[in-house]
């Protein structure tokens, strides 16, 4: 296994399912596990319905360094996450809501 330092995680632009248990010392597919079932704090594990392709496919993850090195080093709770997580949720619904008055705005002025 190729071993990651935190400065490799910080660095780079993507950090894969792979990239993130060579970091940990644990198999991948540990990290994809972990995410999906919101038992690894390091980030989102979306799954795609959608696609019509074999489960592991279906889902996308999004690591973030940050998150994964504080895990690492034991310093991100479970509580701290669903705090940040809160917040974004907070965040993007209040995105939302400027969006469709824009969008309602918009709409009047073009009658």
């Amino acid at each position: 296994m190729a071993k990651y330092t935190d400065d490799d995680i910080r660095k780079a632009s993507k950090i894969t399912c792979k990239m993130a248990g060579e970091y940990l010392g644990i198999f991948s597919m540990a990290v994809s596990i972990g995410m999906r079932n919101n038992l690894l704090p390091i980030g989102f594990a979306i799954h795609n319905e959608e696609r019509d392709r074999s489960y592991s496919e279906s889902w996308s993850y999004h690591i973030i360094g940050e998150r994964l090195i504080a895990y690492k080093y034991g310093k991100i709770t479970e509580v701290q996450v669903q705090g940040i997580e809160k917040n974004l949720q907070t965040i993007i619904e209040q995105f939302q809501e400027m969006k469709n008055d824009l969008v309602f705005i918009l709409s009047e002025d073009a009658k």
